[in-house]
């Protein structure tokens, strides 16, 4: 018969999980510290849209579509602004030192990346609501299917900027990488024209690119569409997850030291 565990583990895991939110805690904190000491990017990725927006609408004459696929672009970009919360670390040269405290790489990631988090679904939600008011978009059906969207969406740009800090060696190559990135996936996912309007081997290829992916959830979700909104985010999620898991890998692996990976 299966013993249960005693009172004892339970009371170690309980002490072992509190001190490891704890830990977390902290390193979220000095991080929205950081966040709040240089807004800029936040700001440029905000108010550009906005202007852009205003443009696109009178070009495409249909709301969603500027909306939706200037938010996928300016989100791509700030991918730069996830990474660069890790890859200061090496700047720095502090992350051999934060590998020295009891903190676990997922507490470090975890740390860092929920500040990064909250500005991603803040910027997101402004231009949304600034789309709805000044852009003429009209969301139909509920709300939850755009929100489940929104946090899906950030989850994959937190998870995808993370792993490519571990990977770039500078700040050059990572704004170069996400430049491209940018306009690669926003081009080929449909956000910059209407997917009917596009080549047909951009047609072809288009599914192989996240923005595709992010650019047809958060167009179902306005249209209040649960089954088409339900179907991208699962891509989505399984491809943040795969990110995650190799941003994970990467930087337990020795990402920071001096020596080659």
């Amino acid at each position: 018969m299966r013993r249960e565990p005693s009172r004892e583990i339970e009371g170690a895991r309980g002490v072992a999980v509190r001190a490891s939110l704890r830990r977390v805690a902290v390193l979220a904190r000095h991080n929205a510290l950081l966040r709040r000491r240089d807004p800029a990017h936040f700001v440029s990725y905000l108010v550009m849209p906005m202007v852009l927006m205003l443009i696109f609408k009178g070009m495409l004459g249909e709301a969603t579509q500027a909306v939706t696929g200037l938010l996928v672009m300016f989100s791509v970009l700030s991918m730069a602004d996830v990474a660069n919360a890790s890859l200061t670390e090496r700047s720095w040269h502090t992350w051999e030192r934060l590998r020295s405290t009891r903190a676990a790489v997922p507490e470090i990631l975890i740390g860092k990346a929920l500040p990064v988090f909250a500005v991603l679904v803040v910027q997101q939600a402004a231009l949304l609501v600034y789309g709805v008011l000044a852009v003429g978009m009209r969301p139909a059906g509920p709300l939850w299917p755009l929100a489940l969207a929104v946090v899906v969406w950030c989850f994959v740009l937190l998870c995808a900027g993370t792993a490519v800090a571990g990977v770039v060696r500078s700040q050059g190559e990572l704004s170069t990488l996400c430049n491209i990135a940018a306009l690669s996936v926003s081009a080929l996912g449909g956000a910059l024209v209407p997917f009917a309007l596009m080549p047909s081997w951009a047609q072809a290829v288009a599914p192989i690119s996240p923005g595709y992916w992010a650019t047809i959830m958060l167009q179902a979700a306005v249209r209040g569409d649960v089954a088409g909104t339900a179907g991208p985010a699962a891509v989505l999620a399984g491809l943040g997850t795969a990110a995650g898991a190799f941003a994970c890998w990467r930087f337990a692996r020795g990402w920071g030291r001096s020596s080659a990976l």
